[in-house]
């Protein structure tokens, strides 16, 4: 199926989960980003692992064929105060990766931390802090009853910000006056 759209490029973002999976597509035109559809996969009645990974990689699949992005961005699993869970959100990222994989899109990777920083300018911002800025940056009001979903289109814009050349600027940080100078002897006369 060939793609009949007036963007530049589509990018889906995927917050991946077991339980509750996050997606957001956007399209990027040469002046502005737009919200193209946002949701969640609800895998809570799923009682078998197993069927909830091939439910995600269907799931995943369908969005590609349906939407045909031209790349895909998944937030990184980290790493909290639970191993098994990790595991688990890094096996849901493996079968989303690998659905995007197969139909031969290219597939990005982001720490939350850096999704929350270049979305809001602030990577410990809360879900609801990057839902508000995700309603901003894409003159949107939407306000979606899982954050999942929002999550997931940060994703998306975090890859565009970091692909199209003008990344958001990282806070500087300085443990020490000593250290500013050293960093910056320019600025000191």
């Amino acid at each position: 199926m060939a793609k009949d759209n007036n963007y530049d490029k589509i990018i889906l973002g995927i917050d991946p989960g077991t339980n509750i999976a996050g997606y957001g597509i956007i399209g990027i035109t040469k002046n502005a980003m737009q919200l193209i559809s946002m949701g969640i996969f609800d895998l809570r009645k799923e009682t078998d692992y197993a069927n909830k990974l091939k439910a995600i990689f269907e799931k995943c699949t369908q969005l590609l064929d349906t939407y045909m992005p031209d790349e895909v961005a998944l937030e990184a699993p980290f790493m909290g105060k639970n191993p098994q869970s990790m595991l688990k959100l890094g096996r849901a990222q493996g079968v989303s990766m690998a659905a995007a994989l197969n139909r031969q899109i290219p597939v990005f990777e982001y720490a939350p931390l850096r999704v929350k920083q270049s979305v809001t300018g602030k990577g410990t911002a809360t879900k609801e802090q990057v839902a508000a800025m995700v309603n901003v940056l894409l003159k949107i009001e939407t306000k979606h009853s899982k954050l999942d979903a929002t999550d997931a289109v940060a994703v998306a814009i975090c890859h565009h910000f970091m692909t199209s050349g003008k990344p958001v600027k990282q806070k500087e940080s300085y443990g020490s006056w000593a250290s500013f100078i050293s960093q910056n002897p320019d600025k000191v006369k």
